[in-house]
């Protein structure tokens, strides 16, 4: 099998979103970073995966399996970090531990109370005493024990401090190691994506922008900075978008090599993160 995922012009339907024609594949043993503004469609393309709500039309392989028909044994595959807790509050990690592992033939007790004693969390208190950063701690062991060859994790470093996101991160690049195993990981902290991802899809308005390698993008996807009489018909044809200011203007390109032929040494030529691109594309006066 080349790839765990294989989406085909998905679509969802909400008074006033419309989730469109969404095309895109994830490889084995790699992991794919979900981008886009708040209300993007992210959360409800993770919630078409997992078939928590239902699509209008197109096609979900998970495994090579369609997810709707085949929703237990791939369920079964699957590791799942939601930004909601649904854990009984009023348990303990433990017990509530003991009401999960029952659903997993994989289930590895010996994995879970490692991941609990290397995220430093408490087993006999119960859910509601935890910090939102000790929920999503709990929620990673507690996805991380049952031997899932597809990890979905929905904005799993919200509310992490910056010395366990960084042993986070380090984390899952293990995981995928085997390149057996793969992580579909959405997210607003673009860096985080910089230092693990291997593939970027990034949606806007229910669209798919671009679905690639994080290589091609970073190393194609530029800023171009210039004075305004720089700007003309034939330049801003190969912006995305653009930001101007009282030095002149910025710039967001998708090839490098033409905005080096276009402007031909009349503009400084950067390269572009992550969060350059979403800021651009999203907030730019001309965008895509």
């Amino acid at each position: 099998m080349e790839n765990v995922l294989e989406i085909k012009s998905l679509r969802k339907e909400y008074k006033g979103f419309e989730l469109n024609d969404v095309s895109f594949q994830l490889p084995y043993g790699c992991i794919m970073g979900l981008i886009g503004p708040n209300g993007a469609g992210k959360t409800t393309i993770i919630k078409l995966l997992m078939n928590l709500i239902k699509k209008k039309s197109g096609e979900i392989k998970l495994f090579e399996k369609d997810n709707l028909k085949n929703e237990i044994e791939v369920k079964e595959r699957i590791g799942f970090v939601y930004d909601t807790n649904y854990f009984y509050e009023n348990l303990s990690l433990e017990k509530m531990k003991n009401i999960i592992a029952p659903f997993y033939k994989q289930w590895d007790d010996e994995q879970f109370y490692k991941y609990i004693k290397m995220f430093e969390l408490p087993l006999k208190k119960k859910i509601k005493t935890l910090s939102r950063g000790m929920h999503t701690k709990y929620a990673c062991a507690i996805a991380l024990s049952h031997n899932a060859e597809l990890i979905i994790l929905d904005e799993p470093t919200s509310g992490l401090d910056p010395v366990f996101r960084r042993e986070f991160l380090e984390i899952l690049s293990e995981i995928i190691q085997d390149k057996k195993k793969s992580i579909i990981f959405s997210t607003h902290i673009t860096t985080d994506l910089e230092r693990i991802a291997d593939y970027i899809t990034f949606i806007k308005n229910g669209n798919i922008i671009f679905s690639d390698t994080k290589d091609n993008i970073l190393g194609n996807w530029a800023i171009v900075k210039g004075a305004k009489e720089e700007l003309n018909e034939i330049t801003k044809t190969v912006l995305k978008g653009i930001r101007n200011n009282d030095h002149g203007f910025e710039g967001l390109v998708a090839d490098r090599k033409i905005a080096e032929k276009t402007f031909s040494n009349k503009a400084a030529i950067e390269k572009a993160t992550l969060e350059d691109i979403m800021f651009f594309i999203v907030k730019g006066e001309n965008h895509v």
